[in-house]
Formats: structure tokens, C-alpha cells, sequence
């Protein structure tokens, strides 16, 4: 009977359970949800968690964003902080507080092929919102822009997904669209700190994720890196319909209907 090689040994010492194809195809989809953020600004989460979730776990794949998102990114905060309306920032986050731990015990407790599921039905759900356009053109009321915070922290605290909300409250407001972009930066670095506390509690951020960081991250960051490379070489309606469609066919390769079709 033939030893196991030096490479598997520490393959399954470091990664126990996922073999070289799976953490291959995980390397993939952060790199092409790194491409869509970096030349569309948008669908990395949207891609990533269907594509990460079928990869390797459901479970795993949102608090694995949040580690390489929010590593990645990190150097846009003090830019955010100095332009960001706080206050509005700070209104946003009394509701993401109390949806953050209701996506987190979703996390955690619902089945995992049920929650694979749901996730691609809530992307899918959230693709249609995004090509429809809808944009809130009214001045930020407070009851209301806690009440997106809270819709926000909830899929935030699920999968991850908390991006469509507060883009289509913010982006089609009557604010500035500096002042827009800085609000949120700070919102998302601000909402990744709560989530990753409320992913500490619900035992969801452990070692296994943060080694899984290590395949991810590095794949996250070129397609981050070539996405701005691409920004600019052709029509900003040309990618973002690249990106619906990267985003559609994330979805659907996530459902757990295709997993019989594996080897």
C-alpha cells in the first residue's frame, strides 16, 4: 500500500475534508468575485458565497468572505472615516445590530443544503433588484434608514449579502456621491466588525476558516488587482451586464440540484 504524499499529508493536516480540487475551485470563485468587485464595485458576495457554499460549506463560505473582504479592503477606511457622514453611518447601524444576530442564528442553525438553498434563491432575488435599477430617490429618514440597516445586518448576518440595500437607500439619495461612496466604506468596515463578533459567539469564525483564508484571500486579491486593470477598458453597461451574469450562473452552479452531477 503506497504512503500518502508530503503535499497531502499537509493538505489534509491544514485542511481536513476538502481535497486539492475543491480548494482549487475555491481559489477560482474568489478570484472571479475579486474581478467583478474590482472593475464593477459590486457582486462579489453575491457571487463568491454560491460558488464558496457548494465548494466547501455553506457554513463556512460567509464568515470566509468577511476574513478577506474585510483584510482586503482595510486600507479604504481611513479615507471613508474622514468623508463618511457619521451620524447617518452610526443611524444605519442601530438596525444592523439587531440583524446581524438574527442572520447569524440563521447561519448556524438552519440544515446545510436547505441553507445553499436559500442562499441562491436570495442572490437570485437580489440580481433581479439590482438589473430592475430601483434606487431610493428620497431624503435618509431615520426610522427608515434604521429599518434598511436592520434588512441589511440580517443578510449581512446570513451570507454575508448586505451590499443591494444599502447601495439602492444610499446611492439614489439626495447625498453627494462622495459622500455616498465614504458612507459606505465605513458602513461595511464598521458592519464587519459586528459580524465577525457576532460570528465569534455563534462559533462560526474558527481556525478552519482562517486557514481556508489562506487559499481564498490570495485568489480574492488578483481578481480585485485585474478587475481595477479592467476598470475603464470598455463600458461600464458592459460589465455590469458581465457581472449579472456571473452573479445568475454563481446561483445556479450553487444549488444543491448539481451536486449529484459531481464526481
Amino acid at each position: 500500500m503506497n504512503s500518502p504524499s508530503p503535499f497531502a499529508v499537509v493538505l489534509e493536516s491544514w485542511f481536513p475534508g476538502h481535497g486539492l480540487p475543491e480548494l482549487a475551485f475555491l481559489f477560482l470563485a474568489a478570484m472571479i468575485a475579486g474581478l467583478a468587485r474590482g472593475f464593477s464595485g459590486f457582486g462579489g458576495a453575491l457571487i463568491f458565497i454560491p460558488l464558496a457554499g457548494a465548494a466547501i460549506s455553506p457554513k463556512i463560505a460567509p464568515a470566509l468572505l468577511l476574513v478577506i473582504d474585510g483584510v482586503t479592503t482595510l486600507g479604504m477606511l481611513p479615507d471613508g472615516w474622514k468623508r463618511a457622514n457619521r451620524r447617518e453611518v452610526g443611524t444605519m447601524l442601530i438596525g444592523t445590530l439587531v440583524g446581524v444576530p438574527v442572520g447569524t442564528t440563521m447561519l448556524a442553525t438552519i440544515e446545510p443544503t436547505a441553507l445553499r438553498w436559500l442562499i441562491s434563491a436570495v442572490v437570485l432575488s437580489l440580481l433581479v433588484f439590482l438589473i430592475s435599477g430601483w434606487r431610493y430617490h428620497g431624503k435618509p429618514k431615520t426610522p427608515l434608514t434604521i429599518g434598511v440597516g436592520a434588512v441589511a445586518g440580517l443578510f449581512g448576518g446570513a451570507a454575508q449579502l448586505s451590499g443591494p440595500p444599502v447601495v439602492a437607500y444610499w446611492l439614489g439619495g439626495a447625498i453627494p456621491p462622495l459622500a455616498v461612496r465614504a458612507n459606505l466604506v465605513l458602513y461595511f468596515a464598521l458592519s464587519t466588525v459586528i459580524s465577525a463578533a457576532s460570528y465569534i459567539v455563534g462559533n462560526l469564525l474558527t481556525l478552519e476558516v482562517l486557514a481556508m483564508a489562506l487559499i481564498a484571500g490570495p485568489g480574492y486579491a488578483l481578481g480585485l488587482a485585474a478587475g481595477s486593470r479592467l476598470f475603464g477598458l470598455a463600458p461600464e453597461a458592459t460589465f455590469r451586464r458581465i457581472c449579472f451574469l456571473l452573479i445568475a450562473m454563481a446561483a445556479i452552479v450553487g444549488l444543491p440540484l448539481f451536486d449529484t452531477l459531481r464526481p
